[in-house]
């Protein structure tokens, strides 16, 4: 360092000092020219030096500002990761909620698929069971003195004459109905009937019409009586 070169010097320049006391002027000479030599060397090695400990320091430098930015950008790899990963979890987050939501939708399918069945197959029956009502008006009217309409898209009116004999164009009516369940359902009576419910929970235990509108004309007939 500079300072022991300070330290170096002086202490030649006292040896040099004590060396004239004792040597003669020749000797002195050339061990001054000796001691200037190794001044030079020893300058020259130190400004050697000098500059390699200040390389060196930038050499530091360089690496302690190569090692920061290592650092930043270790810093920054590591957040881009964890929001990767986080990412990534909601991608998969969402593809399982797309799943479930996709699999509901099937299912309310089928459901919805399962009932339009089940409507079908209700109103294929209701139909039938009008139509047969239909298709047996001839044969009502022609024995039993009955009239049928349709009225209300899926209603039937059956109104029945020539009962009171008083008064043979007397109209007795109740309508007909099938309901959600494809049951029978008497949804008036006029004049009304006590009977009118027992009849009605017959024909749904055997599904045997005819009789179920002959024992209403019965019980008409009966009233008709009264």
């Amino acid at each position: 360092t500079e300072d022991e070169i300070i330290l170096f010097e002086r202490e030649m320049k006292e040896f040099w000092t004590k060396l004239k006391s004792v040597y003669g002027t020749e000797q002195i000479s050339q061990t001054l020219a000796l001691r200037d030599s190794c001044k030079e060397s020893i300058k020259a090695l130190s400004e050697k030096w000098s500059k390699k400990l200040k390389e060196g320091d930038l050499m530091i430098d360089k690496i302690q500002e190569y090692s920061n930015e290592i650092l930043q950008q270790s810093q920054s790899v590591s957040q881009n990761q964890e929001h990767l990963t986080e990412v990534k979890s909601n991608l998969n987050q969402e593809e399982e909620q797309k799943k479930g939501l996709t699999d509901s939708i099937q299912e309310l399918k089928e459901e919805l698929m399962k009932k339009k069945e089940i409507i079908s197959s209700k109103n294929k029956a209701t139909k039938d069971r009008v139509e047969r009502l239909c298709k047996s008006k001839v044969l009502f009217e022609e024995r039993l003195g009955l009239e049928i309409r349709r009225i209300h898209t899926e209603q039937l009116q059956f109104i029945f004459r020539h009962i009171d004999h008083k008064d043979p164009d007397k109209p007795y009516v109740f309508t007909l109905s099938i309901n959600e369940q494809g049951d029978y359902e008497v949804t008036s009576c006029t004049p009304p009937l006590d009977c009118i419910t027992e009849f009605q929970l017959k024909v749904r235990e055997t599904n045997n019409f005819s009789a179920f509108v002959a024992n209403i004309r019965k019980a008409f007939t009966a009233l008709s009586y009264k």
